[in-house]
């Protein structure tokens, strides 16, 4: 079993120290303790990448400390894999959704542009020829 120190995990995963004690108050991570030492194993190493790549992808972190509690309950990991897929296509669908929100938008802001840009140019038109 591999032990790892807060700088250590800091830079294996390219996040703050103060991120990682963060999700330790959170109670994500419960690395054990040698003074005023942390000493983080293989577990924690791994539940801190899953929720650093959780956060990516846009999930909440009471979404993620849900999802790390059903590892804990099944080692079987059935029942997180089903679980985890079907969050995962919700957050697709919510993904799709901002997509299509934004594409109308979009199409909103060119379509106002061209009118602008129209608009401008009869002006600056308009100008000359007087």
């Amino acid at each position: 079993m591999s032990e790892y120190t807060i700088s250590d995990l800091a830079q294996m995963y390219d996040t703050t120290t103060r991120t990682i004690r963060y999700y330790e108050e959170l109670g994500l991570l419960q690395p054990k303790r040698i003074g005023a030492r942390r000493i983080y194993s293989d577990r924690d190493r791994v539940r801190l990448k899953l929720i650093l790549r959780g956060r990516r992808l846009g999930f909440r972190l009471d979404e993620i400390r849900e999802m790390l509690e059903w590892y804990d309950l099944d080692p079987t990991e059935v029942y997180q894999l089903r679980e985890v897929i079907r969050k995962g296509d919700e957050k697709l669908a919510q993904i799709e959704e901002q997509i299509r929100d934004l594409q109308a938008v979009r199409e909103e802001l060119l379509e106002l542009r061209a009118q602008m840009q129209q608009l401008l140019e009869e002006k600056t038109r308009g100008g000359r020829e007087s």
